[in-house]
């Protein structure tokens, strides 16, 4: 390829990318990040490009973070023991320690020290702060998950004083309760809450999966009852069920679009929203049969 073609390649990227710009523009985008994107160099350095980005092009982007590989390696070397219940952590009062100290401290600290880097104008907060996150003790199904809590209520009055000064909050999931004990919280849940109480264009989450993948393929776009179909037959298993069903609440919630994206893909954040096709699973209330199967047959002006 020529210096000529390259150029115009980038050029037709752009023209590509416009109508989707200018639809998200003044929206906001709730984004949990998680996964390899969180732990290796280049990879974190691109999504703080990105996310500032999407920043100076309008968007309003609050960031919910999570941190397990970290937790579990801070926890290693003091001697805590990490035990998990159905796939999810036990947090005894030792372990609620480390994951303030590495969910409010150092992860947080880190992401909005590259954002700002970036000129992103990042701030860094918990679910404590300002009790956003309300929480009490998780008690489903029975299982006793120690110090891990559900969000009985969100607060975001100070999330949206921020977007509306053009700041960009990065969230660590803990929630409080009324008596200010503090929980871990499931990240994936954290940001599905958020985004409906911010009334979200979109949730998107970046984890270490392309998507929902059938039969090894990419489903680019699917619907609460397929994805509950999925899920009975063990298609969709282990930690992408939690992810699959919050998602879901929080778009019979008010939240426009849900997007599944792969985080180990450099730009996949950008590619999912500014490109007609999309790179990952974009979860939707019921569509007709048939109808949307393609992010770029649901025009910029209905998605």
């Amino acid at each position: 390829m020529t210096p000529i073609q390259h150029a115009a390649a980038k050029a037709r990227n752009l023209t590509e990318a416009l109508p989707w710009i200018s639809r998200s523009e003044g929206k906001t985008f709730v984004i949990k990040y998680g996964g390899a994107a969180m732990v290796d160099e280049e990879l974190r350095d691109s999504f703080a490009r990105d996310v500032t980005l999407l920043k100076k092009v309008g968007v309003r982007v609050a960031i919910v973070h999570g941190g397990g590989k970290e937790i579990t390696e801070t926890a290693t070397k003091l001697g805590i023991e990490t035990r998990f219940v159905d796939g999810q952590r036990y947090t005894c009062e030792d372990t609620v320690d480390v994951v303030q100290m590495v969910l409010a401290g150092r992860t947080n600290t880190d992401i909005v020290r590259r954002i700002n880097l970036q000129d992103g104008d990042a701030v860094g907060l918990s679910g404590v702060d300002a009790g956003l996150l309300r929480a009490e003790k998780f008690t489903e199904n029975g299982a006793d998950l120690g110090l891990v809590g559900n969000i009985t209520e969100v607060r975001p009055q100070h999330i949206e004083l921020l977007l509306s000064n053009g700041f960009m909050p990065v969230i660590a999931p803990l929630g409080v309760d009324e008596n200010g004990t503090i929980y871990n919280i499931n990240a994936d849940v954290a940001a599905a809450k958020i985004a409906e109480a911010l009334k979200a264009e979109k949730l998107v989450y970046l984890s270490d999966v392309e998507g929902i993948l059938k039969d090894g393929e990419r489903v680019t776009n699917i619907t609460e009852p397929r994805a509950e179909e999925l899920i009975s037959s063990g298609v969709i298993s282990k930690g992408m069920i939690p992810k699959v069903r919050s998602a879901f609440d929080a778009l019979n919630a008010g939240v426009g679009r849900v997007h599944l994206i792969d985080g180990r893909e450099k730009h996949s954040l950008l590619l999912e929203i500014f490109t007609d096709k999309g790179v990952g699973t974009m979860l939707v209330r019921g569509e007709p049969e048939g109808a949307c199967q393609k992010k770029s047959a649901c025009s910029p002006s209905n998605s």
